[in-house]
């Protein structure tokens, strides 16, 4: 019945909502004497609060108009290229300067995990000047109607089989998150069958391939609690009047009610503060609280049969590092995987998928020669960190840039790509263009706590990044709406002060490459796939999806109106190609890119 009493709660709020949009328009008007007075202030601010906290958010806006390619301005549009009852594949289509080389076809596999994929717009922005960038873009469980069917992890996999079948294997996937498991899963059925079609590459960021590595507390709490638990406490369906009237899901709000409750405290003074800022007339700080709030608030529900096979596959049973993990009834055998290079990327002080879990990757694929195994661990940011923010920007991007053309047949010899082994400071390019939502939360962005939407209550770290101190989040408890979340980022509304980017310590970064060669102080070098192997009987037990808090997740430091852009740190001068261990074996026809043409499927 929450899900009912949500709905109504909601209706019966509608006339108060009326009101208090008449004296809002009645204490904004300029030509009431009380608008100028404090008192008028204080009622106006209370009205624009009230809205805000009553309001129904929907799905935000991706809002990328333009970025820059070859140091070139160039407008930039979404095109729906592919799409599903729950997943439509966007492209962020680029008008390219004239006699621009073709750019790899890159597709962002977003997490399903209560939040749209605009949480994703940092990482977007920061790999489309050099890449033909698609997102998934999956829609809400709620609009969904229930005679359309169910979607289910096996369903989430055959989507992603299907979309590298759509680019006939002309793509690179970059799994963000919870996605990381039906990635790599559906790379190695792929290679299981021998298909024509495989993924160029895959790159996972902060997954949860095998959990029993490092397990954080999330992971624990997650095994206090058998699949039953989750379906009696969390699931509920859809009232009317939504499209999906009776579908069961894992609403939304439940999750955002977890984010809200585990640290309130600190968003009754976020709230507080920005009822002051109103009052005192401070529009920057207002507008940043707006910007953050809008896309923190905004969350989607997921279906419950999608919800419980997760817990139970990757929390519960540990399916895939175990070797039982099924899709249809057909084993995932990872060890199947021969042709397809694989780069991990975790974040040093991630206690959401802790150290170890993602990197599982090249343990569970010990037939996958050396030159094809990558593993970067980023230092000093956490889970949000490791795919948004800006060391993300200046240091993991430019890696996943790289590794991309580096398995990349078209990619040109000279393309003006990054250099993993240049400093953040050198780094910098000719200004992307600013993006509308960098606010305040980016210093809180880069700590370690993030969101499990799937699972259990978050855990915020109590280790200090190297822009911020963390504060614990309050114990874990046995309340339902908490158990399935994390609020990472709710340390935002603790941290008073946001650090700006310049005055962050510079960040020594952790990277491990094929060959040992000299390398700057505090990395590590690339462990060859004979030492993954023989970890293999070693690798603990748990595993986990997480799901990113917005909290964190439209993070970035803040900037008064007036002020120029800080510079994007996108990528420019590329390695030359000619690494060993080149993709080889059947890849199917070739797709020309840039030039309008359609794919398969309609796509460009």
């Amino acid at each position: 019945m929450y899900y009912q009493f949500f709905e109504w709660n909601h209706a019966f709020l509608s006339p108060a909502r009326a009101v208090n949009d008449a004296v809002r328009l009645y204490y904004r008007n300029p030509l009431n004497p009380l608008t100028h007075t404090e008192f008028g202030r204080q009622i106006a601010a209370a009205g624009d609060l009230f809205e805000r906290m009553t309001r129904r958010y929907g799905k935000p806006e991706f809002g990328i108009t333009e970025t820059m390619v070859d140091g070139v301005s160039v407008p930039v549009s979404e095109k729906i290229v592919w799409e599903r009852p729950f997943c439509k594949l966007l492209k962020f289509e680029r008008e390219m300067p004239a006699g621009s080389p073709p750019q790899p076809n890159l597709v962002l596999v977003a997490p399903m995990s209560g939040h749209y994929a605009t949480l994703l717009r940092g990482t977007v922005e920061a790999l489309l000047p050099h890449n033909n960038v698609y997102i998934t873009d999956w829609v809400d469980a709620r609009k969904v109607p229930l005679a359309v069917g169910r979607f289910n992890l096996d369903d989430f996999v055959d989507y992603i089989i299907d979309i590298i079948a759509f680019f006939e294997g002309d793509a690179h996937l970059v799994a963000v998150c919870q996605p990381a498991v039906p990635v790599f899963a559906a790379t190695a059925l792929l290679e299981s069958r021998q298909s024509a079609h495989l993924p160029r590459s895959i790159t996972l960021m902060g997954g949860p391939i095998d959990t029993r590595q490092n397990p954080t507390e999330v992971n624990t709490y997650a095994l206090k609690h058998d699949l039953d638990w989750f379906r009696r406490n969390v699931i509920m369906p859809v009232p009317f009047p939504h499209p999906g009237v009776m579908r069961k899901v894992y609403p939304g709000f439940l999750q955002l009610t977890g984010f809200m409750t585990m640290n309130l405290d600190r968003h009754l003074a976020a709230h507080y503060d920005y009822f002051d800022d109103l009052v005192k007339g401070d529009g920057d700080s207002a507008d940043k609280h707006r910007e953050f709030y809008d896309e923190y608030l905004s969350v989607m529900d997921l279906t419950a049969e999608f919800y419980l096979q997760t817990v139970d596959t990757v929390f519960l049973r540990h399916a895939l590092p175990k070797g039982e993990m099924l899709h249809h009834g057909e084993p995932v055998d990872p060890r199947a995987i021969t042709r397809t290079p694989i780069l991990t990327i975790e974040g040093e002080k991630d206690d959401i998928s802790g150290i170890g879990q993602t990197k599982a990757a090249h343990t569970l694929s010990p037939n996958l020669p050396d030159e094809k195994h990558r593993h970067y661990e980023q230092s000093d940011v956490g889970h949000y960190g490791v795919f948004n923010g800006s060391r993300f920007r200046k240091e993991i991007a430019p890696r996943i840039c790289a590794f991309v053309r580096e398995w990349d047949d078209d990619a040109p010899d000279t393309a003006a790509l990054p250099d993993a082994s240049l400093t953040a400071d050198t780094l910098s390019l000719a200004a992307a263009v600013p993006n509308p939502l960098e606010t305040v939360a980016e210093a809180i962005a880069e700590a370690p706590a993030e969101t499990v939407a799937e699972v259990s209550p978050e855990v915020v770290s109590e280790a200090p990044t190297a822009e911020v101190a963390d504060t614990p989040a309050d114990a874990a408890t046995e309340n339902p709406a908490t158990a399935l979340v994390g609020t990472a980022a709710e340390a935002i509304a603790e941290r008073p002060e946001p650090i700006a980017e310049a005055d962050a310590p510079a960040s020594t970064a952790k990277i491990e490459t094929p060959e040992p060669a000299p390398s700057k102080p505090g990395t590590k070098q690339f462990q060859a796939a004979p030492q993954f192997a023989s970890q293999a009987a070693d690798v603990p037990t748990v595993a986990q999806i997480p799901s990113p808090d917005p909290a964190s997740a439209q993070a970035r430091p803040p900037q008064s109106k007036g002020e120029p852009a800080k510079p994007r740190a996108t990528p420019a001068n590329a390695p030359s190609k000619g690494a060993p261990g080149k993709p080889s074996g059947p890849r199917g026809k070739r797709n020309p890119r840039n030039t309008g043409k359609t794919r398969p499927g309609g796509g460009a």
